[in-house]
């Protein structure tokens, strides 16, 4: 080796060693509430490699927003998730259990709450005597996974049977940071780098999940790593060493084998990838609008009491951050106009699993099959709020507090905000025609409330909003933004593409393929519609046809009602030309004129898999295989992939359970709906994309006597703010 090259790698080996020591130092004796700003390690999206800190972090500006101390947070209602000092206990309740005393080395893979009883939670009132707080803890313990249960009151810890099913926890952070580093161990892997013309300082890696493709892919945690250039751009993504492929041994560090197909191909330049504001030439910059802000002079209308208990208008909820799930909506409330009751919408609603395929079979791309959410972590990878861009003034902002591989608490801060957003929408109207001779002109403005979060999971970000609005109704949306995973290619012009070779995906710049890949984001509803025992119903719209006798009509729609006995019956796919509404009814509970009270699923963003249902991927994702299920509640089936999902067979999916075909007429059940995009990446994805956004809505269908927002003012001119232009001043 080169004597400059030989000195480099010495220089490089003391600086993964002071990373481990640092790493090391925190796992054993580090202090019991980490801060992001100054603990990035566990902070950092799918922790990449990077050997030198970006020029952008540097100069960070520190964030308006107040930074709380949970040092001394308490539970107040039996879904607030676990505190500091919660976890600090389960810690040390943990490191006395002879499964972890007896261990030199383990993982706590997650701790989070162990929801009481549904029975005990929806009985439970402001005031009464808090319910006993449990932890459900994920570890792995020499080479096997461990479920149990921490009693915080009684130190006790009860170990629950896995069962034989395939797979492994959601990877901890520490996994994801120290098998990046691990290839540089190795003389084969930096000999490549180098021959490839990438300095060792300029990598960046990236920790892939390997999805299960095969017997030999068994009885060991494996992922793979592949690394791109930072030179010159922070924008490492479109700068790919395309072809090579590290295997991992997830447990040892050990590499098992090295793939490198791809010698000939280049890496991408680095000209016009960098999407920072501050990479901007100044007589580039385009400025087209002028500042826009929604003022409230007399503060937000909402209220977050005891720190997740929103109240806003006529709703009422718990709002909640998760490592897995990334925010949980529970015990959603909606008070009638008429009564002024508060009444049961939902118990608790949150992102299960996200499947993201890639469509490219090639050696370094088929295995590409994300499970954002089993294998790293949506919450996990959840990143601070920007205020002002992400979220507007008067946001209140809802830090997460999750734990390190050894228990000890950090603070993920601005995980989730909570906005008022008015966009000129029109909650109702109606203006006479001048033909009746009468002057009606009534409109209502509509303001809603928004729960939002933000992961960015490696190159992918998810915006995902909770909408609440006053006439009832709950909008979900997800929006994808982010950078393109792409692919280098000898080519710079489509034209010198052969008609038979396929691309898969679309040439973006020269030498980068955006390759197509779907998105599905599936969503668990448990709907408590007016109480717990609620019915799923199909109505079907169906063309009848009318006989000249009958009508000059030929044709009109009628709807038919279908009540589903059972699991399978509630299996939907949804067709363009066989519609229907799909309400959930509380059939014991009806309106003065008789009708079931119910909300209705209204679907958005249909995309479904096209992948054959045999294909790997596919049977891990197999809750995509419909785009609405229906279950009947178990608190166990959470998790739409599994529990376990990294390297899982798919034997312990939503579909397994569905095809349980439990009764669901008049049940506690569960809804799952999935939201679906293709993409066929095109070049304004380039360097960085446009938000596309996707939502469906869970809306109320006769659950009020008349429109619940009836009788709201409209806006008048003395109500609001008038702004002065500055310059007017």
């Amino acid at each position: 080796m080169e004597t400059p090259n030989f000195f480099r790698l010495i220089f490089l080996s003391l600086c993964i060693a002071l990373v481990l020591l640092f790493t090391w130092s925190h796992l054993l004796s580090g202090p019991d509430l980490l801060d992001c700003a100054t603990n990035s390690a566990w902070c950092t999206s799918k922790n990449r490699f990077q050997s030198k800190q970006p020029t952008h972090l540097k100069n960070r500006r520190n964030s308006p927003t107040r930074l709380r101390d949970h040092a001394s947070d308490t539970p107040h209602h039996p879904l607030d998730p676990l505190t500091v000092q919660e976890l600090n206990k389960i810690r040390t309740i943990l490191s006395s259990h002879p499964i972890f005393s007896t261990s030199a080395g383990y993982a706590l893979h997650s701790i989070e709450l162990e929801e009481p009883e549904k029975p005990l939670v929806l009985t439970w009132n402001k005031g009464d005597p808090l319910l006993p707080r449990k932890a459900s803890v994920v570890a792995r313990v020499k080479g096997e996974s461990h479920v149990l249960t921490v009693d915080l009151a009684t130190s006790e810890v009860i170990v629950h049977q896995t069962g034989s099913h395939s797979g492994y926890p959601m990877m901890t952070m520490e996994d994801m940071t120290t098998a990046t580093w691990a290839p540089l161990a190795d003389a084969t892997f930096n000999r490549t780098i180098i021959e490839r013309g990438v300095d060792l300082t300029d990598l960046a890696c990236l920790p892939i999940s390997t999805g299960w493709y095969g017997k030999t892919e068994e009885n060991r945690r494996l992922i793979k790593v592949q690394c791109y250039s930072m030179k010159d751009t922070v924008n490492f993504y479109m700068r790919p060493i395309e072809g090579l492929t590290v295997l991992l041994d997830l447990d040892t560090k050990q590499v098992v084998e090295i793939s490198d197909k791809g010698a000939n191909i280049p890496i991408p330049n680095a000209a016009n990838t960098d999407y920072r504001f501050s990479a901007q030439k100044h007589n580039q910059v385009i400025k087209l609008l002028k500042p826009i802000s929604i003022e409230q002079p007399k503060g937000p209308s909402f209220t977050v009491e005891d720190d997740h208990l929103v109240k806003w208008a006529n709703w009422e909820f718990h709002v909640k951050p998760d490592a897995r799930a990334g925010v949980i909506v529970s015990r959603a409330k909606v008070r009638d106009p008429d009564t002024g009751v508060l009444r049961d919408v939902m118990y608790k609603g949150f992102t299960s699993e996200l499947f993201v395929p890639y469509m490219d079979p090639t050696d370094a791309w088929y295995f590409k099959t994300y499970m954002d959410a089993g294998e790293y972590g949506f919450g996990l990878q959840s990143m601070p709020l920007e205020p002002l861009n992400d979220c507007p003034r008067n946001a209140y902002y809802m830090d997460g507090v999750f734990v390190a591989a050894d228990g000890t608490p950090y603070v993920r801060s601005n995980m989730i905000c909570i906005f008022e957003s008015y966009a000129g929408d029109i909650g109702w109207r109606h203006t006479e025609s001048p033909i009746t001779g009468m002057e009606v002109r009534e409109v209502r403005p509509k303001v809603t409330l928004v729960v939002r979060m933000a992961a960015s999971v490696a190159n992918y970000d998810y915006i995902v909003d909770w909408e609440f609005q006053t006439d009832g109704l709950i909008r979900i949306k997800v929006g994808l933004s982010g950078i393109l995973m792409v692919k280098g290619t000898p080519y710079q012009n489509v034209n010198q593409v052969s008609g038979q070779e396929s691309l898969y995906g679309t040439l973006l710049s020269e030498n980068v393929i955006g390759v197509i890949h779907d998105h599905y984001i599936t969503f668990h509803l448990d709907m408590d519609v007016d109480g717990s025992d609620n019915s799923f119903v199909k109505v079907n719209l169906q063309r009848e046809q009318n006989s000249p006798s009958e009508s000059p009509r030929k044709s009109f729609l009628k709807a038919t009602r279908n009540v589903a006995k059972t699991e399978k019956d509630a299996q939907v796919k949804l067709k363009l030309y066989d519609p229907s509404e799909f309400h959930v009814i509380n059939p014991s509970k009806k309106t003065r004129v008789g009708n079931p009270v119910g909300y209705k699923v209204v679907p958005g963003g249909t995309a479904a898999s096209l992948l054959d249902l045999d294909d790997p991927p596919q049977k891990r994702g197999a809750f995509t295989n419909n785009q609405i299920w229906v279950t009947q509640y178990n608190r166990s089936e959470q998790w739409a992939g599994g529990l376990f999902v990294y390297q899982s067979q798919g034997e312990d999916t939503l579909a397994v359970w569905s095809n349980r075909d439990r009764e669901i007429e008049n049940k506690d059940i569960v809804v799952w709906y999935t939201l679906g995009f293709h993409h066929i990446p095109c070049q304004e994805d380039f360097p960085i994309m446009p938000t596309v956004s996707a939502s469906f809505d869970l809306k109320p269908v006769n659950f009020f006597e008349s429109n619940p927002i009836l009788r709201t003012p409209p806006n008048v001119e003395t109500d609001l703010p008038v702004c002065v232009v500055a310059a007017a001043a």
